[in-house]
């Protein structure tokens, strides 16, 4: 029997809906539900376990998979088994959990696990969109302490109109993609990709996500009750000592205060404040470090970030000397690597990036196979960000996903200034060297200057920023800084990096960590961003105003030819024969792709020398060359035969048509070399196609004086009465070759 469901739906307000189903699947988990949006269909189960882990802090995992038979489609390669996530899955899982985290207690330890599936595809609905209210909901079903239901939308606007969870056609046409987290009270996260839309314009956008999330937060509590709320777990608080906490704090504060105020470089402060908490360990006994080490470095850090945050509130300073609105220094550099298609070098403080530009066919397009999205990257950034960029020694296990995240943040923010008609693949390597804040934010700005360098035409240049938001509930204080440290992440109330050109934003991510913050400190926040980035992008200029008007000596060359399909084979040849052999001998790469609506060949060729390029368009103009009927064309005797030459027209090499030997002159002709040879170039004049032959006919006779006395033949007789003559020349006897012999057994009169 099956067993009995709870249900909630949500209006999407313009006709499509999602629900939210529990009780009849994974029921063994703390927490399960179906989320579902037209044939879209995702399970989302939840997990912790009751003994804390030991640990000091949260271990929780978000898992969002796709599955192909969701799509009725096999997984791609030799395995046939979904194996490691994708890149676009990986995306989705830390934008749940960047929204999720920080809403378990503090002091909650017990490892966690939140799995998203998707089930079933709906090429109309995007499932990222859902994941965050699947997670959510299951959450609320469940006993785990958790503050409150949050939701996850997407934000589009096509005409001025905001659009919550466009489809993947509607997104086409949107100038904005974001995905907003948040609770019925609270914004906690944004991340997405603007067509250089206003800081206003963004605010709007959020407000319009928020809105819809508050209808969506508000059916997951009808849901948890009507299932039957369970009571919240109990679970082993961590240890608090308040006279330890405020003994540690009384002797840190004042001491980290003057080290922060003192505007030391990274390392120096570092170990400032590590002997200062030496200082403080050492006052106290081994007894008493044994059994309250663990709170001792708590408490010390906490007193720590106070001081700091009160040095920027109260006094506008910063850990390094810096005012609220200040950037560091800035050098750049282009054209570092000579072996790159484009390179450049990006310093700001103690951050810097290294990038690269590699420039290829459509053959290089980076390919996205997933059961919700099929297609093809012919823009692409890589993010690598080695432990010695931060001075550790730590192992290297592979891609790690904050990897992945940062490299498509950067991609975001960059991919909308790159011109549709750029011929190449274009891919973009940023290698981080050194780290202290911000190290996507400069991967944008080296990525650009690598990109102008590499001679892709950007339409405008772009940079980044990331700022930071310190705020005082209490006293009303607050203060935004630009160009954030590393130690300055993690101690604001929000983090957000915002990357565009001078007109307008094109990509941003933030997490907000503050409850109710107001939209007025947003736009503000938003402003002072835009100054930063402009402060950035005058430097950026500066090394660079434009891109360069071609692309480097040793870079390839591209160019593109459309060709009539019906074309496509004789290019290719037998077996690849054709293109083999050209590409061989012109050292180019040709790549041959379809265009699906016309149906036309679109050839790329790829070369570092013009000559090569020219000669593969040389042998598709030769492919396509069609004569003109009456149109006189110089050829060159490539082949002499009895009843004729063959002739190849010198401006279409390839094309070869039999000139024969009653065209050669006006008189009659013996022998071919009688009148031309091997080699010999001169003009002929094209008739079009001979109706009785069915082959192109040309005449030299044609373009000849006739000889004085010359007498045209009489026309042939038509011998064979009213038979349409199918299968036969009709020859007069009298055209026979004189040199022909009568046959052995012809009877005699």
């Amino acid at each position: 029997m099956i067993p009995q469901t709870y249900k909630e739906v949500i209006d999407l307000g313009d006709g499509r809906e999602i629900s939210i189903e529990t009780g009849k699947l994974a029921k063994q988990a703390h927490g399960s539900v179906v989320v579902q949006s037209g044939k879209c269909m995702l399970l989302c189960t939840v997990v912790s376990n009751y003994k804390a882990a030991d640990v000091d802090f949260l271990p929780l995992t978000v898992d969002y998979r796709e599955k192909f038979a969701a799509a009725g489609r096999y997984p791609g390669g030799f395995f046939k088994r979904e194996a490691r996530p994708s890149d676009g899955e990986v995306l989705t899982m830390r934008l749940v959990d960047r929204v999720l985290r920080p809403l378990f207690p503090k002091d909650y330890h017990s490892e966690t696990q939140i799995m998203i599936q998707l089930m079933s595809h709906d090429p109309e609905v995007m499932p990222d969109a859902m994941a965050g209210l699947a997670a959510s909901a299951a959450i609320q079903l469940s006993d785990i302490p958790f503050e409150a239901p949050i939701s996850e939308v997407r934000v589009g606007r096509i005409n001025g109109e905001f659009i919550i969870n466009p489809t993947l056609a509607q997104l086409a046409e949107s100038d904005i993609d974001m995905m907003i987290g948040a609770s019925a009270d609270s914004v906690m996260m944004v991340e997405g990709e603007m067509d250089e839309i206003s800081e206003e314009e963004m605010t709007e956008a959020i407000k319009a996500a928020h809105e819809a999330i508050k209808v969506q937060c508000e059916a997951q509590t009808r849901l948890a009750e009507a299932f039957g709320k369970k009571e919240t777990r109990e679970y082993e608080a961590e240890r608090a000592d308040e006279d330890l906490a405020k003994k540690i704090h009384d002797m840190a504060y004042d001491k980290v205060y003057a080290v922060a105020k003192a505007g030391s470089s990274k390392q120096e402060r570092g170990a400032a404040f590590a002997q200062i908490k030496e200082e403080i360990i050492a006052t106290f006994s081994e007894e008493e470090i044994e059994d309250y080490g663990d709170l001792i470095s708590k408490y010390y850090s906490k007193a720590e970030k106070a001081a700091v945050r009160d040095l920027t509130l109260n006094e506008g300073l910063r850990l390094d000397g810096r005012k609220t609105t200040e950037i560091r220094p800035i050098w750049c550099e282009v054209d570092y690597l000579p072996s790159t298609h484009g390179s450049s070098i990006f310093s700001r403080g103690e951050t810097q990036a290294l990038a690269t530009v590699t420039l290829g066919t459509s053959r290089e397009a980076n390919q996205i196979d997933m059961p919700s999205f099929e297609g093809e990257e012919r823009f692409y950034l890589h993010y690598n960000f080695p432990p010695f960029s931060t001075g550790e020694a730590r192992p290297i296990r592979g891609t790690s996903r904050r990897e992945v995240g940062h490299g498509n943040l950067a991609q975001r923010a960059l991919k909308g200034m790159v011109p549709e008609d750029c011929p190449y693949t274009v891919r973009v390597v940023s290698e981080i060297l050194e780290s202290n804040g911000s190290s996507s934010m400069a991967t944008v700005c080296a990525g650009t200057m690598a990109l102008m360098d590499a001679g892709v035409q950007m339409k405008k240049p772009v940079s980044g920023i990331a700022m930071g938001l310190i705020t005082d509930t209490e006293s009303g204080k607050y203060a935004v800084l630009s160009d954030i440290l590393g130690d300055e992440d993690h101690l604001g109330d929000m983090d957000f990096k915002v990357t565009g050109t001078a007109d307008g934003i094109t990509a941003c991510q933030m997490d907000i960590k503050v409850k109710g913050l107001s939209y007025e400190i947003l736009v503000n926040a938003l402003k002072q961003a835009r100054d930063g980035r402009l402060h950035i992008l005058g430097k950026l200029t500066e090394t660079i105003s434009e891109p360069n008007a071609d692309v480097k000596g040793h870079a390839p060359k591209m160019v593109t030819r459309r060709i009539p399909n019906e074309f496509i084979g004789a290019l290719i040849g037998p077996g690849g024969k054709n293109i083999q052999e050209l590409q061989k001998e012109t050292e180019t790469t040709i790549v041959i792709n379809e265009d699906p609506v016309t149906e036309e060949g679109i050839v790329e060729i790829l070369g570092v020398g013009s000559e090569g390029i020219d000669a593969v368009l040389a042998r598709i103009d030769a492919m396509l060359f069609k004569p003109q009927v009456g149109s006189v064309y110089e050829v060159k005797v490539i082949k002499m035969l009895d009843f004729g030459a063959v002739v190849e027209y010198t401006e279409a090499p390839g094309n070869e048509v039999l000139l024969h030997v009653s065209e050669l002159a006006w008189e009659r002709t013996e022998n071919v070399s009688d009148v031309v040879n091997m080699g010999d170039v001169f003009d002929v004049k094209y008739f079009g196609v001979d109706a009785r032959t069915k082959k192109d006919k040309v005449s030299r006779k044609a373009l000849l004086p006739k000889p004085e006395g010359y007498k045209e033949r009489a026309p042939r007789d038509n011998k064979g009465g009213n038979r349409d003559n199918k299968g036969r020349d009709n020859r007069n006897r009298d055209n026979r070759r004189d040199d022909k012999k009568p046959r052995d057994n012809k009877k005699e009169d």
